[in-house]
């Protein structure tokens, strides 16, 4: 069986950057927010049952997802959300679990940003692995790199699990509040210890 590790961590933690360096390291990542995008992009597998399910007021005139009109939908609707959700979430997983299999790497990154809000991901993962910074930091990455407001970079915070809830939920915690060098020091260390957990069975 595949040993998994399920990086996650809020907004603007930096679980790309972290990501980013286990790639480097030879180990396979596996991106849900990518599969989830080519899903519901132009021609997408995604598309049709949410055209059928959304109507077409929701799908862009090249035939992707509106993802601004839909994010606005299912911010202020729960039913709508879990039925976005009961579309997406099958699909993903499915992809998810192919490469999983395929992967040929010691070990697979799966990068899900609501891992801990989708309780039926955590029996995939052998361990949690959560990218930490503190909030105000988060804010100020996000809004610098997306034009965002602070209310509405906050808006999205609050419909995350809440960091102390993130943390309690880990087995490994990356502490990205400081420079990109720590970050890659704290990685190594990780991969070294997932490569002798593998090695061990686990």
């Amino acid at each position: 069986m595949t040993y998994i590790v399920g990086l996650t961590g809020g907004i603007g933690s930096g679980k790309s950057a972290a990501a980013r360096v286990f790639e480097e390291l030879g180990i396979t990542v596996i991106d849900t927010d990518a599969i989830a995008h080519a899903l519901t992009a132009p021609g997408g597998a995604a598309i049709a049952p949410i055209r059928a399910a959304f109507g077409a007021d929701y799908i862009t005139p090249d035939g992707a997802l509106d993802r601004v009109r839909m994010r606005e939908l299912v911010f202020t609707d729960a039913a709508k959300k879990r039925l976005l959700e009961s579309i997406l979430h099958p699909m993903i997983r499915s992809q998810t679990n192919e490469l999983a299999q395929a992967a040929r790497s010691a070990y697979v990154i799966l990068m899900i940003p609501l891992l801990i809000e989708s309780h039926d991901y955590r029996g995939r993962c052998q361990r949690i692995l959560v990218v930490d910074c503190p909030e105000e930091l988060q804010v100020e990455r996000v809004m610098a790199r997306s034009g965002l407001a602070e209310e509405q970079v906050r808006a999205i915070m609050a419909n995350q699990v809440t960091r102390a809830v993130r943390l309690a939920a880990a087995d490994d915690v990356i502490d990205n509040s400081r420079d990109p060098a720590q970050l890659r020091h704290q990685v190594e260390a990780l991969h070294a210890r997932y490569l002798q957990l593998t090695a061990a069975g686990g």
